[in-house]
């Protein structure tokens, strides 16, 4: 036996041992082809190792990051499922627990081999920028929401509804697929606006113009749109322009901030944009907002959320996964929690209204978003390539995941300007169900 068998043997000893040890419900495939356990049935759910310099990358770098380098090279895979059955993966002990009752010694044979292994490759991640916070320059927020969103429209459309819909939906049935929930949320949307013909609004960070588009032929409002995405805006202007629009809908390559003028707007739709601004920059978010609403107007804020924390939270401390997302998906991203965006808007000479949790929708949104990527797999992978699938993959699939865990929020919060008297709202929430 030489070097290579005797570390793949000792390997799959480690392998047998945590699994007994940890009552793990899960099989694994190793690089030569054999299985942990030894009987482990053709169909059922595994990990697959690729090559031995993954156990060696794990070993130098036992980190989230290391994992998610050799998940998007394909070199650690699930067989016979999807990272949603990884998530949900039965064990009988707790890690603290597991640990104590390993055999070190046993451990300590079997990995220590791998450390003079390479660690192998490719490392596609290793091409991606680092995280960078967001500190609101106009051209700064243009890379960093081209990095997202300028993709490829045809990538996006593999995956979205069929009007370009990336934010949460609105579930009025759980079963419901992601055309009927997104078109039940863009309706959610008119209504607590409270939109009629006529008005003028504003639609904040727009993606592709559906909001827009919907409130234009649904409500009779008029629309400008604005979005620091040029892809967005292409596919957006030719819609309108498709659909003969162009008196109603304006879409234009914009940061919301740099819009000019005082009491513009009778309503302003911010959907999925907080994410994008920054922390610092809040002040500045909600100060644009009220300087362009109309006294009497109506203003919809729509975020993903922190939970609240019983101290203070620190915005900059992000959870592993956060720090995975604002360096590979989202950069510059940053999220509020429900509290401080409601204090933030008092502060700012709102009244608020009302808020909405959405977090079980979004789950249910980012498993539709999920699902169908993994449908159209083959042809994502013709438009941007491997590695970036399986990193949108994997990020739908964690989104999704912590959206149910409550790791992630989704609030809407409608608030209008504070003044004395009546604000002009029904005196119950009747209108938004009927």
């Amino acid at each position: 036996m030489d070097r290579a068998q005797r570390r793949l043997a000792g390997f799959r000893q480690v392998l047998e041992h945590a699994r007994e040890r940890i009552g793990l419900d899960v099989g694994f495939v190793l690089w030569d082809g054999s299985t942990v356990p030894a009987s482990l049935a053709p169909d059922a759910f595994a990990i697959r190792f690729a090559d031995e310099g993954v156990v060696a990358a794990l070993l130098r770098s036992p980190r989230l990051e290391t994992l998610a380098h050799l998940w998007v090279a394909r070199r650690i895979d699930q067989v016979n499922g999807t990272l949603f059955d990884l998530a949900h993966v039965r064990r009988a002990k707790r890690t603290r627990d597991f640990l104590k009752t390993l055999d070190k010694g046993l451990m300590l044979r079997g990995l220590a081999p791998f450390l003079f292994v390479s660690r192998g490759g490719p490392w596609p991640l290793d091409e991606q920028p680092t995280d960078r916070e967001n500190r609101g320059d106009p051209g700064e927020n243009q890379k960093n929401i081209a990095y997202h969103y300028d993709v490829s429209n045809k990538f996006y459309e593999l995956w979205l509804d069929k009007e370009m819909v990336y934010t949460c939906a609105h579930c009025t049935d759980w079963n419901n697929d992601i055309d009927q929930m997104q078109q039940d949320k863009l309706e959610m949307i008119c209504r607590k606006l409270r939109l009629k013909p006529g008005e003028r609004m504003l639609d904040i960070g727009c993606g592709w113009g559906a909001v827009s588009i919907y409130a234009a032929t649904h409500y009779g409002v008029t629309s400008y749109a604005v979005t620091l995405s040029e892809q967005q805006v292409a596919y957006g202007q030719e819609k309108v322009k498709r659909l003969g629009l162009q008196d109603r809908v304006r879409i234009e390559l914009k940061d919301y901030s740099l819009i000019e003028g005082e009491g513009l707007f009778d309503k302003v739709a911010s959907i999925g944009i907080q994410e994008h601004i920054g922390v610092e920059n809040y002040p500045k978010y909600y100060e644009t907002v009220k300087r362009l609403l109309k006294n009497d107007g109506l203003f919809l804020h729509h975020a993903i959320t922190w939970p609240g924390k019983q101290k203070h939270p620190n915005f900059r401390r992000r959870r592993r996964e956060g720090k995975l997302f604002n360096k590979y998906i989202f950069p510059g991203g940053d999220l509020d929690y429900i509290g401080n965006t409601v204090s933030m808007l008092e502060r700012h000479g709102f009244e608020v209204h009302d808020v909405e949790a959405w977090r079980e929708h979004y789950q249910r949104t980012c498993r539709h978003w999920h699902d169908r990527l993994l449908q159209n797999y083959d042809a994502a992978v013709a438009e941007i390539g491997e590695p970036k699938t399986r990193m949108w993959l994997a990020y739908l699939a964690g989104s999704s995941i912590m959206f149910e865990r409550n790791v992630f929020g989704l609030h809407q919060t409608l608030a209008s300007k504070r003044r004395k008297g009546p604000s002009g709202l029904p005196p119950t929430r009747a209108d938004l169900y009927r």
